[in-house]
């Protein structure tokens, strides 16, 4: 395979969702895996509605993913590129002025559905006539323009969905530029990955039908040996099958993260979900590379389901090992040489990582314990063992208290967590009981917050 250079083109319109995540993250693994090139390039043509905000936040959201862009451009600052392309197709009588509004057109289109017949644009612009044209014009008309089709069929190997094709007679010619001189998405993108020499086009089997205008238009600006290879993957729809939207903020990558989901959790749903391999926690995204073939992926939609998520999330942070989280641990002064152990010990029973915090409250901070049985804890607490302590404290205790107090099984041990952790539940005492001390662990079994 020769060097890959992807792109990912998000339009800085609102937050990116999960959806656009598992689009990113396909292409950034898929260059890992090839040791190519990721260019983040937003597609802000849409002056009005691109906001710089939103470009932001999703520089952030993918870094939280683990995206680092080889290259980051903007779109609106490229438009001399665009109006030479459009000027070259002009020039080769692909690029025309048609002068319908939109209700002429939206009543063409119902007659042709009512005579059963492909709602396709007629061409009816090409047959006017330059006095036609400069009427119209005079009369306050601005035109459109539109991208004259080959009438042949196009045809590719799909990365993802093998050998397709389109046949451009049912298609109607696109519109390249709208009425206020404004572009839409095919011409830009399309003289981007030219310029930038993108070798590899994954997106969404929504643009399937675009690929067979693009492939045109790559054939008059690029030339027919450049042709980039196009993976088209499923997308992934909420639960209940509603298409995912930047505009609703649904399942978005900053709520998600906001809500203490884990980066690699979303990474692995967004990739994994509707692929032959079973969804399941990833320590990396290194570990993502080796499960990604784009041959495997699903040909239907891939429902997303923002409960087994949060399983996942949690599911993750139980494998991550204290060298991955080391960094977030000092952010909340969890540092020395209890560090390590105390992530070992609690890792395990968190739901979301700040609840480490709780924890580390409970071995380093002080609490308050709950008396359950006052005279066991007595005992308890005289027979605890001398220092040091360390991981087999915890059975040789318990093993002296059986025989002192006869107690077993709950009646021995939920005492002795209520009043250690003030907690009914949680990790291992066995793992707790060295990282809390023997000071600390007598105050709580006398009752005494510590």
């Amino acid at each position: 395979m020769p060097y890959p250079i992807v792109r990912f083109a998000p339009s800085p319109t609102g937050r990116i969702h999960i959806g656009n995540a598992r689009t990113a993250l396909l292409n950034f693994l898929f260059t890992k895996k090839n040791h190519g090139e990721f260019i983040l390039r937003f597609d802000d043509t849409d002056v009005e509605r691109s906001k710089e905000e939103y470009a932001q936040a999703i520089e952030v959201d993918l870094a939280w993913l683990g995206i680092v862009p080889d290259a980051v451009l903007r779109q609106s600052e490229r438009f001399a590129l665009y109006h030479a392309a459009a000027g070259k197709l002009r020039e080769a009588g692909r690029l025309y002025p048609c002068f319908e509004t939109a209700e002429e057109l939206d009543r063409k289109r119902k007659r042709q559905q009512a005579r059963g017949l492909p709602p396709v644009y007629d061409r009816a612009a090409l047959a006017l006539s330059s006095a036609e044209r400069a009427k119209l014009e005079a009369g306050g008309r601005r035109p459109h323009w539109r991208f004259k089709l080959d009438h042949e069929i196009m045809r590719w190997t799909d990365l993802v969905r093998g050998e397709s094709h389109i046949d451009c007679a049912s298609l109607s010619d696109p519109v390249l530029l709208r009425e206020d001189g404004t572009y839409l998405y095919t011409l830009p993108s399309v003289v981007d990955d030219v310029a930038q020499k993108v070798t590899h086009i994954i997106r969404g089997e929504d643009h399937v039908t675009n690929t067979a205008v693009q492939l045109q238009l790559f054939e008059i600006l690029a030339g027919p040996g450049r042709l980039p290879s196009f993976g088209h993957h499923n997308l992934l729809a909420s639960a209940s099958g509603e298409a995912l939207s930047k505009r609703s903020g649904a399942l978005s990558i900053g709520g998600l993260r906001e809500s203490g989901i884990e980066s690699l959790a979303v990474a692995a749903a967004a990739v994994l979900t509707g692929s032959s391999v079973a969804l399941h926690p990833v320590g990396s995204l290194e570990e993502l590379v080796a499960c990604l073939d784009l041959g495997e992926l699903s040909r239907t939609v891939a429902r997303f389901d923002p409960a087994e998520l949060t399983a996942l999330s949690a599911r993750t942070l139980h494998g991550l090992s204290f060298e991955a989280v080391r960094e977030r641990l000092e952010v909340h002064d969890i540092i020395g040489y209890k560090a390590q152990p105390f992530w070992l010990a609690t890792r395990g029973n968190l739901t979301a990582f700040l609840d480490v915090v709780d924890w580390w409250r409970v071995v380093e901070g002080e609490i308050s314990p709950v008396v359950e049985d006052a005279e066991f804890l007595a005992a308890a607490r005289e027979n605890l063992p001398g220092e040091p302590w360390d991981e087999n404290t915890w059975t040789v205790w318990i093993g002296t208290l059986k025989k002192v107090t006869g107690r077993k099984g709950k009646a021995l041990f939920h005492p002795l967590r209520l009043a250690l952790t003030g907690r009914e539940n949680g990790p291992e005492l066995a793992a707790l009981l060295p990282l809390i001390g023997k000071v600390k662990a007598a105050a709580r079994l006398s009752g005494r917050a510590a």
